[in-house]
């Protein structure tokens, strides 16, 4: 059996809560020095989530792809003294490849919700997609970053910034309001990323512990 059917099997297996979200947040390492980040970005139609993978990735602006395609992408980057290697793969809501889909977001590490400032209807859509994350993930202690994309059409903008900031703070996470054309807050959203999924790692041996009835010192 496969990595990707055995992690499916464990989807449909609601009694093991505990050993879905220890394999959801395993950290693998690509060397001795290098650690791999599962990023899965997610968001509404025209949003510009290719348009701030790309701007990671290649360090330029497309404002032209196409919006059924599923993409995947891999950068090597050192996030607070420590090189990593980003493995980013762009979530379309309506994708016809379902079940790869379900795959990508139950191994992946962080989440990067995107909607458009300039439309209301993907800031509405975004509760939706993180009830699908934490159904698949099984748990609610999922790393997320919230991101209003489009700062640059201030004149267009029909979500407020505070209406974000109250949206992250019940979402217990980071909030930026980004540009992918001008390249704002472009990389540090992705480096929160990394760094909220470092936590929920770090948090694990501390969570087995507990619940063995050992106590570290």
């Amino acid at each position: 059996m496969s990595f990707g059917e055995v992690s499916l099997a464990l989807l449909r297996c609601s009694f093991v809560p505990s050993l879905t979200r220890s394999l959801a947040h395993h950290i693998s390492r690509v060397s001795d020095d290098m650690a791999e980040y599962k990023i899965v970005v997610v968001g509404g139609s025209r949003v510009g989530k290719s348009a701030l993978v790309i701007q990671l990735i290649q360090n330029h602006f497309i404002d032209d792809y196409d919006p059924d395609i599923d993409d995947s992408y891999r950068k090597r980057v050192s996030i607070d003294h420590e090189p990593c290697l980003l493995d980013v793969f762009e979530y379309r809501k309506g994708s016809k490849h379902s079940a790869r889909r379900e795959q990508f977001i139950f191994a992946a590490h962080a989440f990067v919700l995107v909607y458009s400032i300039t439309s209301r209807e993907s800031f509405l859509e975004l509760e939706e997609l993180r009830q699908e994350i934490l159904r698949i993930k099984g748990t609610d202690s999922v790393p997320m970053v919230l991101v209003g994309n489009k700062s640059d059409l201030e004149d267009e903008r029909q979500v407020l910034l505070a209406e974000g900031t109250d949206v992250a703070e019940r979402y217990s996470c980071p909030f930026f309001e980004a540009s992918a054309k001008l390249r704002i807050n472009v990389d540090e959203l992705f480096y929160q990323a990394v760094r909220g999924s470092r936590r929920v790692r770090d948090d694990l041996p501390r969570s087995r512990s507990k619940r063995s009835g050992c106590v570290s010192t």
